[in-house]
């Protein structure tokens, strides 16, 4: 998966990216418990480490992601789509970080990404009771972006390719700098904030797409973006 998000990342041409299983009715239901009770300390350790920098390199993609969860995203399922920018619930979604009926923790980013989701409060109570929960408490809580309609087996794919399809007219090079600057929100102050948005935004200042922008609007026409 590592290469495939290292040719994404070069990729000018990926303007989104939908993140789907091709199990029906499971996201991923995390961890292979029998092969992680046949590893040593230092081995889960190194799994962990591994699996880390695959979800770091996933969540630092420049262009936007979607998860789409039909079925089970359970411990680093959950953490997985916790790294994408969006994420889609299907009816037959079933999420949770059970960890700590385990005896361990959330290891691959849960503790953090879904407190800065969701906040710390929310966070201990999901994690504390090791509570599964659906699409529909997943919606309200803020864990998922959207819930899709339909008992489909592939509902939420559905639906977060709609998201897709409405993010790819815009300017790609507008949305990369967009998601970048947000990126940046939680974890500055805000004056660092408004000089990293500034930063951005100077990024799209001297593209052919902004002007592209600026003809369409006058000629009244959709604009024909290129990435450049």
């Amino acid at each position: 998966m590592r290469g495939a998000l290292s040719s994404i990342r070069s990729d000018s041409t990926v303007r989104a990216l939908v993140l789907r299983s091709s199990v029906p009715r499971v996201f991923c239901a995390g961890a292979d418990l029998k092969e992680r009770a046949l590893m040593t300390p230092s081995e889960v350790e190194q799994f962990l480490y591994d699996m880390k920098l695959m979800f770091r390199e996933l969540e630092a993609l420049p262009q936007p992601t979607i998860a789409a969860l039909d079925g089970a995203a359970l411990g680093g399922g959950l953490e997985l789509s916790l790294c994408c920018d969006l994420r889609v619930a299907g009816q037959s979604a079933l999420l949770g970080l059970p960890e700590t009926s385990l005896a361990i923790i959330p290891g691959a980013g849960g503790t953090q990404r879904l407190a800065r989701l969701v906040g710390p409060s929310r966070t201990k109570a999901l994690v504390f009771t090791a509570r599964k929960f659906g699409a529909a408490e997943a919606l309200r809580m803020g864990v998922v972006t959207d819930m899709a309609e339909g008992a489909a087996e592939d509902a939420a794919y559905e639906r977060a390719m709609e998201w897709a399809r409405e993010i790819l007219p815009n300017g790609p090079v507008a949305v990369r700098m967009a998601k970048r600057a947000i990126d940046h929100a939680g974890s500055v102050d805000l004056a660092t904030g408004l000089d990293i948005e500034q930063l951005c935004y100077a990024q799209v200042i001297p593209t052919q797409d902004r002007l592209e922008g600026l003809r369409a609007f006058k000629e009244k026409r959709k604009p024909n973006y290129t990435g450049h």
